[in-house]
């Protein structure tokens, strides 16, 4: 890996291509270094573990409401929609659209934090959905695939948009365009152009993941996949794009990330170190990368285990005065009493809110010992008189120590957890720490194949048959053998009338 410095130029300085971050991520895109065994079996983790969780959300609003909408643009010889069969396509920002939104819906897909936060399975959907459109190979979708995640990954190490209050998505956009060139085997203008585009359409704001939190939130990494294949679309027809969108004058840097904050020395120091592979280095990025067992904000997984660990030496939970979660900066000011968001403490909360409050999930796994998708979340759960004293009582607070693992660039101290101190009514106390989750590839039970197919029979049992599960699973092993124009195979349907129709709207 080589370190990239980035900072804002002026305009009268004629920047070079060369120079330009846009230029380099575009260059890594287009090396065809081949992909290593250990990235491509992840891979095909990965597509196990989206499907998983897609599947398991088909028939909720947002997702309905996203495939409603995909197919109102139908295209012969476009890219399969989760939940239809593979022979209905749609345009494929469209079936990204809708796919991207499934994977998002219940939060439960792989993760990567760093300086920022991220899912990098999001680029699946987009690349896919152009991979079966231009009738590509299982090979090519997998180097878009590695593509898509050293890039976002990369970015994610490196530059922090939530300290600006901008929402992730902003390195998916210019990762999915990436991922989607070296599909293609693009020229690197043409995806350099794409790259551009891609970020200066995707950026957001945290908003979405703020406050009352809405569908949106699922919506949001599929509104960046559909954006940069549109992107990716104008630059192949000889589009230019905002450029330099990192490092110009009026670019993103400089007026809404690191270069705000220091307009007097706009031209200054660095601001950002950021590390890609050097030429015929492979891309290994998703190796550094986890999913999720439990349907929850990413910080709360090691502390959901933690929870069910704790549970079992307490005989009566009423007897808790006070539970306190020693945690991370991130833990305690996005999901925690940190963010002062009374939202996180509402029974009545949507259940995007309830994923993002750490207080109601470590109530209620230490009341249950168990988590699920759907009833640990439902009004019912929310609203049970003693899960609410329960919930009431905890409340977290930054450690200084968390935060410092929590950022470490050393694997086997990075931590995404917590120390725990129940504090009883006699005064006795009961206080434990996990540092990562149990599935964490540093976990007690690290995810492997079997674990990624157990998550996909557990969440789609009841939705899709038996011969449907087992027909996608012989088939994604499969993946880099799959020959062009098979890729439609990977799509996964539900049987004929059990899916739901969206509300009536423009498309």
């Amino acid at each position: 890996m080589k370190l990239h410095g980035v900072k804002v130029h002026p305009s009268k300085a004629l920047l070079k291509r060369e120079d330009q971050l846009a230029w380099k991520i575009a260059g890594v895109a287009t090396d065809k270094v081949a992909v290593p065994k250990d990235v491509t079996a992840m891979i095909i983790n990965r597509v196990i573990d989206n499907a998983s969780v897609a599947i398991a959300a088909i028939n909720r609003s947002p997702v309905v409401s996203a495939r409603a909408m995909a197919l109102g643009h139908p295209s012969k010889g476009g890219a399969a929609v989760f939940g239809m069969p593979a022979t209905k396509t749609v345009s494929p920002e469209w079936a990204a659209w809708a796919n991207g939104t499934a994977v998002r819906e219940l939060d439960m897909h792989d993760t990567f934090l760093a300086a920022e936060y991220s899912h990098p399975g999001d680029n699946i959907p987009p690349v896919l959905a152009v991979a079966q459109a231009m009738e590509k190979s299982g090979k090519d979708l997998v180097r878009g695939i590695a593509t898509g995640y050293e890039i976002q990954m990369d970015l994610v190490r490196a530059i922090s948009l939530h300290e600006y209050k901008v929402d992730h998505i902003a390195h998916l956009g210019p990762s999915a365009a990436a991922g989607i060139g070296a599909l293609l085997g693009l020229k690197q203008e043409v995806i350099f152009q794409a790259v551009q585009q891609a970020l200066h359409t995707t950026i957001t704001f945290r908003q979405s993941r703020k406050g009352e939190i809405s569908s949106w939130k699922a919506f949001a990494p599929a509104h960046a996949g559909k954006l940069a294949i549109e992107a990716v679309d104008r630059a192949m027809r000889g589009e230019g794009a905002p450029s330099p969108i990192y490092e110009g004058e009026d670019s993103v840097i400089a007026w809404v990330l690191a270069g705000r904050s220091n307009r007097d020395d706009v031209f200054g120091p660095t601001y950002y170190q950021v590390p890609l592979p050097e030429k015929g280095e492979p891309k290994r990025a998703i190796m550094d990368s986890y999913t999720k067992e439990h349907s929850a904000e990413y910080q709360s997984q090691a502390l959901i285990d933690l929870a069910f660990r704790m549970r079992e030496q307490i005989a009566d939970l009423e007897k808790i005065e006070k539970i306190i979660i020693h945690t991370s900066h991130h833990t305690h000011y996005v999901i925690g009493t940190g963010a002062n968001d009374p939202q996180k403490m509402d029974p009545k909360a949507s259940r995007e809110t309830l994923d993002h409050s750490i207080m109601y999930i470590f109530a209620v796994a230490l009341q249950d010992g168990s988590w699920h998708h759907v009833e640990s979340y439902s009004p019912k759960r929310a609203g049970r008189a003693d899960t609410v004293r329960l919930w009431h009582k905890v409340e977290t607070q930054e450690d200084p120590e968390w935060t410092r693992r929590y950022h470490a660039t050393d694997p086997n101290e990075l931590a995404f957890g917590g120390r725990v101190e129940i504090q009883f009514k006699d005064g006795t106390s009961l206080v434990d720490e996990l540092g990562v989750a149990n599935a964490h590839p540093n976990g007690a039970r690290p995810f492997g194949r079997q674990d990624y197919i157990r998550k996909f029979q557990t969440l789609t049992d009841g939705i899709i048959s038996a011969r449907e599960a087992n027909r996608f699973l012989d088939v994604v092993q499969d993946l880099p053998r799959l020959a062009a124009g098979d890729l439609s195979l990977l799509n996964v349907s539900l049987p004929k009338g059990t899916l739901l129709e969206g509300k009536p709207g423009i498309f």
